[in-house]
């Protein structure tokens, strides 16, 4: 999607969709709503199955994203042996069980072996995994895999916190619970001063 703002004429908001997608969408979420009760026909609901059908394309672009290729289109050799860590990522998924949102942050770190990699593009890695339809277990270790198995450095750490909203707003309806999930490789699994490192890092403790 593609947002710009245009000074004399006020905000200017272009998106681009597949229009194939995009009507069948609309179609089906249009049914969704009537099966609910709903008047579709009602103003306030005219054009929301549009907007639905709009914003899950949104919400789900992970899928036409390579993740390493990400990693890929900035990858470069450096004799650099510390540990490099992105912590506090942002991170916005849909629960495949319920697809009701999830929400946190992602904690990133990895020891380079012979290549690095753009900082931004670990954040994007977390981006097109989180945007598709997900359990935060596989989230952590497919963005632990897809680093480790990339960049082959000496070590990938990877640890999401995050709120459920199935979990909060349905069933248990816990508000404050949150969910942590890590994963490690190389020397942040066989060596527990690295862990330990990596969890002060992120200002977290090591049990």
């Amino acid at each position: 999607m593609d947002f710009s703002l245009n000074g004399k004429e006020g905000y200017i908001k272009t998106e681009t969709y597949n229009d194939e997608t995009t009507d069948q969408l609309s179609d089906h979420y249009k049914g969704v709503l009537s099966l609910l009760g709903e008047d579709v026909e009602r103003e306030g609901l005219e054009k929301t199955p549009l907007r639905v059908a709009k914003a899950m394309q949104f919400l789900t672009q992970g899928y036409h994203m390579d993740p390493k290729e990400i990693i890929k289109s900035a990858m470069f050799k450096e004799d650099y042996r510390q540990m490099v860590v992105v912590k506090d990522i942002e991170l916005y998924s849909m629960c495949e069980h319920h697809m009701l949102p999830f929400f946190g942050k992602a904690h990133v770190a990895y020891i380079p072996k012979h290549h690095i990699t753009g900082l931004s593009k670990l954040a994007r890695v977390v981006e097109a995994y989180a945007r598709r339809l997900q359990v935060q277990e596989r989230l952590t270790t497919q963005i632990k895999e897809c680093i480790q198995e990339t960049l082959n450095p000496l070590g990938v750490a990877v640890v999401i916190e995050a709120q459920h909203m199935c979990m909060q707003m349905r069933g248990v309806q816990k508000q404050h619970s949150v969910t942590t999930t890590s994963d490690f490789t190389g020397a942040f699994l066989n060596q527990e001063a690295t862990r330990a490192e990596f969890f002060q890092i992120i200002g977290k403790s090591l049990h």
